[in-house]
């Protein structure tokens, strides 16, 4: 009963205190007092996803095995759409124009908010999990070496049991949950905003894998970017032969990235820039008459991000007139900057902060001992204390970093991240490993405790329309004040699904016989005979 006194102490402490904004008044005594009223609701919201806790772990598990990497995401579509269908969920497949993306929409009246957190694994990432050792599951195939495997799992536990809430109060309310489609590739968000699946949505609640529990308001440091792919087209011939008769393809990939990295001396320093031959012809005898480069461009505003992308199109142009080659530009994935709602991040703080961290065994901290002795990674335990709410005031803006999509939605409704403990401290992302823990206890509490505060904020949002109101004033008249969503995409560019799927002919049946069987193992871990903690 502690943490539920202190949800409904905390949850109007917080709402009490939210600043006045330009059309936004104090919250008047009776919002306060239904802020108050509202923690029974959430205790009871709270008590749900306790319930569910085995269903996390089996939903954690299983994608975790499903190991599928960008646009492939097709077991787990099934998988997790099948859930929601049976809890009466309204499914739609396909949405805007990607097959592997999904909505799933419940409830009438009242407001609508959306839920969602990406699904997608990483190429070569294969990990067997619970293993302190680097090894493969199989060799060369995708792994969840970023942990999304663990994000639709706790916001399908939260919706659930908010929904359960909801039915038993006669709360008017709308859920929509939504995959995060091909993240990795930065390739899906802003064709889901054009497409229109967000204009009728009051807040969104995002979710990402982390190992603390926290959230943010305001500039978060993730970069905007654009990623786009650069073909060069020529005109074969002997290469000892006849070489003045050829037009090399990849000799104008190669005066483009000699000439970015050129430019690169001049160019902000706020700025990070990175490619990759993704086609450099055949045989060295062979003049190559095509040749593919895959660039990232990223920066910290709208513009900036513009003005790198235009500079990589007039270089390419040059690179192309300058060996007697044409080239061709398409692109592939587009990110805007992450811009988090101030009173919803604070809202969800609150009931971060009430339910607290994991309770850690000491066969979790034993295991996360071990991993980071393993693999020479700095000694830090699991964290046993919620983060600080982060604030343009509390962090540093650093030169340059990571991207995520989340931001093109960001741009377009009031929407908040909230970062769950499900992975353990000093990993290295977008590595092995950072899949090590991703289908063990840890994880699977992480999501659990992740479940809660979202579930809990999800009441918030539905009981107290002054928290809506003060959350729309807040992206109206801050966030909008300097910057506009403004996404370098033109309506002739289309998503990029074919991406990943000669890769995954290949290793989708070799994959298949690890997929995880709740029916017959009582978790993946006990399937693969790993022992947990290993040693």
């Amino acid at each position: 009963m502690r943490i539920h006194r202190a949800i409904g102490v905390l949850t109007a402490t917080a709402l009490a205190t939210q600043p006045v904004l330009a059309v936004a008044s104090e919250p008047a005594p009776a919002a306060q007092a239904a802020a108050a009223d509202n923690a029974p609701l959430k205790s009871a919201a709270i008590q749900g996803v306790d319930a569910r806790a085995k269903l996390v772990q089996e939903m954690v598990d299983s994608i975790y095995s499903f190991a599928e990497p960008g646009f492939q995401e097709f077991q787990t579509m099934e998988y997790l759409t099948g859930i929601l269908e049976k809890e009466g969920f309204r499914i739609t497949k396909g949405v805007a124009g990607i097959p592997t993306a999904w909505t799933a929409e419940w409830g009438s009246g009242g407001p609508l908010i959306a839920l969602g957190s990406d699904v997608d694994g990483l190429l070569g990432l294969s990990q067997v999990p619970g293993s302190p050792e680097l090894k493969p599951q199989v060799e060369g195939a995708p792994g969840h070496g970023e942990g999304h495997n663990s994000g639709m799992p706790l916001v399908i536990a939260a919706a659930l049991s908010a929904k359960q809430v909801m039915e038993k109060n006669n709360i008017p309310g709308r859920l929509m949950l939504w995959p995060g489609i091909a993240e990795e590739l930065l390739a899906t968000k802003a064709y889901y905003v054009r497409a229109g699946l967000f204009k009728d949505v009051d807040a969104c609640i995002f979710t990402h894998v982390s190992s603390d529990f926290s959230t943010a308001w305001g500039d978060t440091g993730n970069n905007g970017m654009v990623s786009v792919e650069y073909t060069f087209s020529g005109k074969t011939a002997h290469s000892a032969g006849m070489p003045w008769e050829g037009r090399s393809a990849l000799d104008a990939v190669e005066l483009m990235d000699i000439a970015w990295n050129m430019r690169r001396e001049h160019l902000p320093v706020t700025q990070r820039s990175h490619y990759v031959i993704t086609e450099g012809g055949g045989q060295p005898n062979i003049v190559p008459d095509k040749a593919s480069v895959w660039y990232y461009f990223r920066d910290q505003t709208f513009d900036s991000v513009r003005t790198l992308f235009e500079t990589g199109n007039t270089i390419a142009k040059a690179a192309a007139m300058g060996t007697g080659t044409t080239v061709t530009q398409r692109t592939l994935g587009y990110a805007a900057p992450n811009y988090g709602n101030k009173p919803l991040a604070e809202a969800a703080w609150a009931n971060i902060n009430a339910v607290g961290m994991p309770q850690w065994s000491a066969a979790d901290q034993a295991f996360a001992r071990s991993v980071q002795q393993t693999n020479g990674r700095t000694l830090k335990p699991l964290s046993t204390e919620v983060a600080p709410l982060s604030t343009p005031e509390t962090r540093e803006r650093s030169l340059g970093g990571g991207s995520d999509d989340i931001g093109d939605i960001m741009w377009t409704v009031p929407t908040i991240t909230v970062r769950f403990p499900s992975n353990i401290p000093s990993m290295i992302g977008h590595n092995v490993l950072a899949a090590i823990a991703m289908a063990t206890p840890i994880a699977h509490k992480g999501a659990v405790q992740g479940a809660k505060a979202v579930s809990a904020t999800v009441i918030d949002l539905m009981t107290n329309p002054q928290l809506l109101a003060e959350a729309k004033a807040f992206q109206q008249n801050v966030q909008f004040k300097d910057q506009k969503y403004d996404p370098v995409l033109t309506p002739q560019d289309q998503p990029a699904i074919d991406l990943n799927s000669e890769i995954m002919e290949r290793m989708r049946p070799k994959l298949k016989p690890f997929y995880y069987d709740p029916k017959r193992y009582p978790t993946y871990l006990d399937q693969l005979g790993v022992k947990y903690p290993a040693g």
